[in-house]
């Protein structure tokens, strides 16, 4: 038996538009991020989901309100879906923290953590999804860094190679997958 995924980003946020690097900060969805979450949900609703589980960050959780809030879709929030934590670089622009990324694949940023570790985390999640949710269909709703996570899990990619690919935004991404499929 397999386990259909779903991934969705989180919704536009304040910091988005302004070219600031969230990391861990909470954040909060702009005006255009609120059509775009109640996009999200009118294309997802419907879908055949069991569930959506989401990052404990309030950017995710917000996008996840509004796409879900009414509907009888559980919602599940997990702390192994937030973004990595930039630790100092957490709230900086954008650029700055372009210019540092890919020396944190595996090397901590200062007071924070690694994209390996970000991996490490979402394979966990993983490993505890294909356990209990069999031949069903669940939605994600995270962070960039979590896409590349995926990514390298499921997709054979490697982390170095996306780091610092440019964002290809696209209605969702969908990853079939078991246990097995994990073990590395």
């Amino acid at each position: 038996m397999t386990v259909e995924l779903v991934y969705e980003t989180h919704s536009i946020t304040e910091d988005n538009e302004s070219g600031i690097a969230t990391g861990w900060l909470p954040g909060r969805l702009s005006a255009r991020g609120r059509e775009v979450a109640a996009e999200l949900g009118r294309r997802r609703r419907d879908d055949g989901l069991a569930a959506v589980f989401t990052s404990d960050l309030r950017r995710a959780e917000e996008t996840t309100r509004i796409a879900f809030g009414e509907t009888a879709i559980p919602v599940y929030r997990d702390q192994r879906l937030r973004e990595c934590d930039y630790g100092d670089l957490n709230g900086c622009p954008v650029s700055r923290l372009a210019a540092v990324r890919a020396k944190h694949i595996d090397q901590p940023f200062p007071g924070g953590q690694s994209y390996r570790q970000v991996i490490d985390a979402t394979r966990g999640f993983l490993h505890d999804l294909a356990d209990s949710w069999e031949g069903r269909r669940v939605l994600i709703i995270a962070h960039s860094a979590n896409r590349w996570a995926l990514q390298v899990l499921l997709g054979g990619a490697r982390i170095e190679d996306l780091v610092d690919a440019p964002f290809q935004w696209q209605p969702g991404w969908t990853y079939t997958f078991t246990g097995r499929s994990l073990s590395r």
